[in-house]
């Protein structure tokens, strides 16, 4: 007998189980084998009545959230994953997103394109002069957190008509390596001096402090990316939502002779100082 009666509301919860069940007898219809492409599975959403926008976001999410996972292994425990994502699905033309999206990361974020997709760019730090004494000055306040990355991948794809799915992806393995690799020198410094102390005949309860301590400051310095990570996990939301409430164009054309790298960085400092 039917347990529910008709014309009682379904809530959230009970209303996601119904769904999500359903789906899991649709799909068990079928022989997917060890998985489906993803052809087979646009195939199978217009089967169930599911439209390919949607189907087609929750794709782009679950690719994100596996980037975002936390990695395996002695590495990823400590110092966390060598690449976290942000991404959102926001309104408007795609090509005018990904021109205001370069015209940021360029300007904004102090970035040089490194690579170019159709839907897809990659950016890496800028290595001049005045980037570097900007960066360094925290001109307007701002820290520059995503020119820490080695890699920075901002990808503009389109869902249905008015909607993009936006992503960021930061490459840091290369801090992750540096807070592994200078957690492994204090505690190896440390073993080093237990091992001296033992050699020299020290008691061995004081022999151990060392290894002890310097396993210690270890552990510290590779958690203490974690902070890190946060912080360009913010800078990368606050880049989507720039983008969001268009706060952020495409890059102008310049038609003036660029100004020395000197009056920039005087410019620069003047408006930080409010002057």
């Amino acid at each position: 007998m039917n347990d529910l009666v008709p014309g009682t509301r379904i809530d959230r919860a009970a209303l996601e189980r119904i769904i999500q069940r359903a789906a899991e007898l649709q799909a068990g219809e079928r022989d997917i084998g060890d998985g489906l492409t993803e052809r087979e599975l646009m195939q199978l959403g217009q089967e169930v009545g599911i439209p390919a926008g949607l189907l087609q976001q929750a794709l782009m999410e679950e690719r994100t959230r596996a980037v975002a996972t936390v990695e395996p292994g002695l590495a990823g425990w400590l110092a966390g994953p060598a690449r976290i994502a942000a991404q959102r699905t926001i309104p408007g033309d795609c090509r005018q997103l990904r021109d205001a999206l370069n015209g940021w990361m360029t300007e904004g974020e102090l970035l040089s394109v490194k690579r170019r997709y159709p839907e897809q760019t990659s950016w890496e730090a800028r290595q001049d002069m005045f980037s570097s004494i900007k960066r360094g000055l925290q001109v307007g306040g701002r820290a520059y957190e995503l020119s820490r990355a080695k890699e920075m991948t901002g990808q503009v794809v389109p869902l249905e008509e008015g909607r993009c799915h936006v992503r960021l992806v930061a490459d840091l393995s290369n801090t992750r390596n540096s807070h592994i690799a200078a957690a492994a020198t204090l505690a190896g410094l440390g073993t080093a001096a237990s091992v001296v102390g033992a050699t020299l005949g020290v008691m061995l309860p004081v022999a151990l402090l060392p290894v002890v301590l310097g396993s210690l400051l270890g552990f510290v310095a590779a958690r203490r990316r974690r902070s890190q990570l946060e912080r360009v996990q913010v800078a990368m939301e606050q880049v989507i939502d720039r983008l969001e409430h268009g706060e952020i164009g495409a890059k102008p054309k310049l038609h003036a002779p660029r100004p020395s790298a000197f009056m920039r960085i005087a410019d620069e400092i003047k408006k930080s100082l409010g002057a």
